[in-house]
């Protein structure tokens, strides 16, 4: 592989400051093992939101109960409260309404509220008359329960909604504003002055603008944090729980939902959220964490599903694979080599050996083999038909990779590239995989990184179950075509 275009500096600089488009986050966490001033990563933890559910989903309980209470003695029955029940919480929790926005109101989520609510009623009480028609519902008592519940789980919602709002003024949450410092010393001025949201600034990841003349801190007298140290040392002093985004910076986002902080995004048109989901004016929305959406369980067991049977269909390959490098290699069939995982964790990457380098630095620091004199027919044929990568299989079954995802690199290249191209270091949201959407697009070997990580974080923002599935029968299909890397 070749970096086309792309300079890499001969000795590491100062990692890129938050604001400069740069992952900032996760380009520091690539230094080797040992290297000074490492930052540690945190221990990954799932973001905490504001309050937990229990008290939603005991609303929607006491409603439903309150409502069957409404109909007579032969109406109220688990046949009937039990299938409504299931309903309304599949249902409301399905469209998030036991997670609501920071400074929702009862009055704003009552439209979602009674559709859901009329279609758990109105399928409960048919699939009861179908099955038992002596609890067959009349429409007037139908209405009648089915007016008790709106108005209960309203109520209930409103008396929980206002306790949180007094909860939230009364102990705010430590927050960090990730943005431009003008845009940034705004948000935080509005939240200082408007405690009844629960988000308090403690500081601002930015840099100076453009054209403006650098302050040392805030309105409000907030520090300007410039370096990942200084954002280490901030969250945990702090205790800092929500990271406020005013500009995207995948890397960032990824960086503080590792430390267990809510990340909101604000601005632009959420058309979808409620009128109550805003700051003082600003809209804004939770940024969910990757390993919070569906179907990332279902990927780890695609995984496994595929990648052990493939291991053991591939024994024959594998063995022939292994004589071929020991016949012309000499000893040493396997080689590992360290590279950068998902969220900027270090893992031992297998390959077949192809080139024996001369010492380790050359291992890390050199870019590009092709064309190498010292690598034998057997290596060559085994990097053009992608053979060199089958023990990557093993890294999947450990769980080092996915099956897809980005691919992994060595910590040198990926503390360079995180500073020349804007987003690589965000490329490692994902776990780092044996293919990828770049890779079925052509760009291995001697093709743009840019382009790559372009791709990598479409890939990850858009990902699906399914598309990975596709991606592997693309790769399936261009398994021997011998384009090197």
């Amino acid at each position: 592989m070749t970096t086309e275009s792309t300079s890499v500096p001969s000795s590491p600089g100062p990692w890129p400051a938050a604001g400069q488009g740069q992952a900032l986050g996760l380009a520091s966490l690539a230094p080797p093992r040992g290297a000074p001033g490492r930052l540690a990563l945190p221990r990954h933890r799932r973001s905490r939101t504001r309050s937990g559910r229990a008290p939603l989903v005991a609303a929607d309980g006491l409603a439903v109960v309150a409502a069957a209470s409404v109909l007579s003695a032969a109406h109220h029955d688990v046949r009937l409260v039990l299938p409504v029940l299931a309903l309304v919480l599949v249902l409301d929790g399905h469209a998030g309404l036991h997670r609501p926005a920071a400074h929702v109101r009862a009055l704003d989520e009552l439209p979602a509220l009674a559709s859901r609510a009329g279609v758990a009623w109105c399928l409960a009480a048919a699939g009861v008359a179908a099955f038992s028609p002596h609890l067959a519902i009349g429409p007037l008592r139908l209405c009648a329960a089915y007016a008790v519940h709106v108005l209960l789980v309203c109520l209930l919602r409103a008396l929980v909604i206002g306790r949180r709002r007094r909860v939230a003024r009364a102990h705010p949450r430590s927050a960090l504003v990730v943005g431009g410092t003008g845009d940034a010393r705004r948000f935080a001025a509005a939240a200082v002055q408007h405690p009844e949201y629960g988000v308090l600034p403690v500081g601002i990841v930015g840099v100076p603008e453009q054209g403006g003349a650098p302050r040392p801190a805030g309105e409000a007298g907030l520090p300007v944090l410039t370096t990942t140290e200084e954002i280490h040392r901030a969250v945990i002093q702090n205790t800092v729980r929500d990271a406020v985004f005013l500009d995207d910076d995948p890397g960032l986002v990824t960086l503080f939902q590792q430390y267990g902080c809510t990340t909101w995004r604000v601005g632009g048109r959420h058309r979808d959220g409620p009128m109550g989901e805003h700051m003082w004016g600003h809209a804004w929305h939770r940024v969910v964490p990757l390993d919070e959406r569906r179907g990332l369980t279902a990927k780890r067991a695609l995984d496994i599903a595929l990648a052990a049977p493939a291991l053991v269909l591939a024994l024959p390959v594998l063995l022939l694979c292994a004589l071929a490098v020991r016949l012309s290699d000499g000893p040493g069939i396997l080689f590992r080599q360290e590279r950068v995982g998902q969220y900027g964790r270090h893992f031992t990457l297998l390959k077949f050996r192809t080139l024996r380098p001369s010492d380790d630095t050359e291992s890390a620091t050199r870019w590009n083999v092709a064309g190498d004199r010292r690598m034998s027919a057997a290596g060559g044929f085994l990097r053009k038909t992608s053979l060199d990568e089958l023990p990557q299989l093993w890294n999947v079954l450990r769980g080092d990779m996915s099956l897809v995802g980005p691919r992994p690199e060595r910590p040198y290249f990926v503390a360079q590239f995180s500073k020349v191209h804007a987003g690589y270091a965000a490329r490692h949201r994902m776990p780092v995989g044996l293919t990828g959407l770049a890779q079925v697009h052509g760009l291995r070997g001697d093709t743009s990184i840019e382009d790559r990580c372009r791709f990598d974080n479409h890939y990850i923002d858009h990902w699906s179950l399914w598309q990975d599935v596709c991606i592997l029968l693309r790769t399936a299909a261009e398994l021997v075509r011998p384009t090197g890397s």
